[in-house]
């Protein structure tokens, strides 16, 4: 993908991002606080959670590959060091998954009731593991002609952009 493509690209695709992360995400939390008891959301909630704390690494990862492209100025030793504690956080919190599970099962007397919203609590887990995976292991989305002819190529999916640029200690 050429740079001016890139940062056509980004243009759209990091206030998407943003909003994911600031509006829609949150929204929905406040929804299932306001209409659900806790001990009914509690897992939901948690994945909501994650899902929002990876989404904001992702955004600000992807408003800084754009400073980089347009030429902006930011202090990049400051920002791989915010990517490598967010990740180490990230495995913290994908780790506490099962006991969130095993509590909200707790609360709700280990019956899977309808109103505890248990299975949309596993998507929205499973969801913020794979957002993870998605920006500090193997870029999971393929999204452009771009990615999908590396993959039909290379018969693989690629290095995540944020890993290959953590790795390299460069944004």
């Amino acid at each position: 993908m050429s740079k001016k493509d890139l940062i056509k690209r980004l243009n759209w695709y990091y206030p998407l991002e943003r909003i994911h992360a600031f509006i829609t995400l949150p929204c929905i939390m406040l929804f299932l606080l306001y209409s659900y008891p806790i001990s009914d959301v509690l897992f939901l909630l948690y994945g909501l959670i994650l899902c929002t704390f990876v989404l904001f690494q992702g955004q600000h990862y992807w408003k800084l590959k754009l400073n980089r492209l347009t030429g902006k100025q930011f202090d990049q030793n400051k920002n791989l060091l915010f990517f490598r504690k967010s990740k180490k956080v990230n495995l913290v919190m994908i780790g506490l998954i099962p006991i969130l599970c095993i509590i909200q099962l707790y609360l709700s007397n280990w019956a899977i009731k309808k109103e505890n919203l248990m299975f949309w609590g596993v998507i929205a887990n499973l969801f913020g593991v794979l957002e993870h995976i998605n920006y500090y292991n193997i870029q999971l989305m393929i999204d452009n002609t771009s990615d999908l002819n590396y993959v039909i190529r290379n018969r693989k999916l690629k290095i995540a952009s944020l890993a290959k640029d953590l790795s390299e200690n460069e944004i």
